[in-house]
């Protein structure tokens, strides 16, 4: 995406290249693939939590597109790809101040529809981000700390990556739909919420996952939709777009069966969940790689992510002290941190402009690293002192007894089921 992206926004239709069609019409069903991942995560995370806790997690799925729309076209857009400034971008097009309908950008689509596609992006980002927190953040406390998060975390992360910031002026950096800005960011973002909120009380963290059948068509409804989040990020209709697809499945296939069968031979059966699990670290880890390998680096990337997000979770649940509630870090942080190493692994420079390690590169395996680790510092210390400001102004954690009646009714006053 990036190539593309920095010469793009503020494009002049007059100066422009001409509308392509084909292009255009791919990114539209791209965009609305990636839209449907938002209701997909609250069905996703909805069906893994107590039955109390659906509507809780239908609303601030709501609540994150509502937020994360209006502060994308407000400042978050021009932020992230208003100019090539090193932390953040320029404020030129405020409120899309600027972009007339027909300006059309390299590539042949027009801008308006490549903020609609990056406004998808930043929606499921956050709506990742709520799962570590679940069953015990208060609505007013997340809404507040999305609209602060979405100014001073997100846009300036896809602006460092996609926009002409300082990983691509001092280091080869590569993410072509998001391992770093999307995943890692969302699942940092998490862990500091869940550290600040803290555990669940036992009651509420025993109970099972309610409802399956909903986790599946969650997952389904995420599935679907990646082949576009992936697909279209190379930001035209071409042999990239059709390897993404390609990769993407074969990612996710070759995980969830590695994780099958981990979970088989450490516990003695196979569940739906570490199905869907395993095919949802699949997903995220050739999320920033999708654009730059091929077939077979795809399979060896989703075998190597299983075990890695299998034993992390593992690690994260019985180890570390830490209730991310629904295993945001150990699925969406393990797995991009390693989507973004190996993308450093396997990249082709004919693909993606950069030799990875495969072709005796090393300076994008470097730059892969450091991109890891100062989005992991960056997002945690910055998402960590929001929540504590928000702390100041609202309470952000349910009582115990609040927690164990459930966000349902002590929230919303609406229960999502009456039997």
């Amino acid at each position: 995406m990036a190539a593309v992206v920095l010469t793009a926004p503020g494009s002049d239709a007059a100066s422009g290249p001409p509308i392509d069609s084909g292009n255009t019409a791919w990114i539209a069903i791209c965009t609305a693939l990636v839209f449907i991942m938002t209701p997909g995560v609250a069905l996703f995370y909805g069906g893994m939590l107590r039955k109390q806790s659906m509507t809780s997690i239908m609303a601030q799925t709501l609540v994150v597109i509502a937020i994360m729309t209006l502060t994308w076209v407000a400042v978050g857009y021009t932020l992230a790809f208003g100019g090539d400034g090193t932390i953040v971008g320029n404020l030129d097009h405020v409120l899309l101040n600027g972009i007339a309908y027909d300006d059309i950008m390299d590539g042949g689509i027009p801008e308006l529809e490549f903020v609609m596609f990056q406004c998808a992006f930043a929606l499921i980002t956050a709506g990742i981000v709520i799962g570590a927190c679940a069953e015990r953040i208060h609505f007013k406390a997340i809404a507040l700390f999305l609209i602060v998060w979405s100014v001073v975390v997100y846009a300036p992360m896809a602006h460092w990556v996609w926009g002409g910031g300082f990983f691509d002026e001092y280091f080869t950096v590569r993410d072509f739909a998001g391992g770093t800005v999307v995943h890692i960011c969302a699942a940092t973002t998490g862990l500091a919420l869940a550290i600040f909120v803290g555990r669940r009380g036992d009651r509420v963290i025993k109970d099972r996952a309610h409802n399956l059948p909903l986790v599946f068509i969650g997952f389904a409804l995420l599935w679907f939709g990646w082949l576009g989040f992936n697909g279209g990020s190379g930001l035209a209709a071409d042999g990239i777009a059709t390897n993404a697809i390609l990769v993407t499945q074969l990612s996710m296939a070759t995980s969830m069966a590695v994780w099958a069968l981990i979970q088989y031979f450490h516990s003695g059966h196979v569940g739906v969940l570490g199905l869907i699990s395993g095919g949802v670290a699949g997903l995220v880890a050739i999320t920033p790689a999708a654009g730059y390998v091929t077939a077979s680096s795809a399979i060896i990337i989703g075998a190597v992510c299983a075990p890695i997000c299998y034993f992390g979770v593992l690690f994260m649940r019985r180890k570390s002290g830490i209730d991310d509630a629904l295993d945001v870090f150990g699925v969406h942080g393990l797995g991009g941190i390693w989507g973004s190493i190996a993308t450093g692994i396997f990249a082709l420079e004919s693909m993606g402009g950069a030799a990875g390690l495969i072709e005796g590169g090393t300076d994008l395996f470097v730059g892969q690293i450091v991109a890891a680790v100062i989005t992991l510092v960056y997002c945690f210390a910055v998402s960590y002192a929001i929540i504590f400001l928000v702390s100041k102004v609202t309470p952000v954690r349910l009582s115990e007894d609040e927690e164990a009646i459930g966000a349902d009714i002590m929230e919303h006053g609406e229960p999502s089921y009456i039997i």
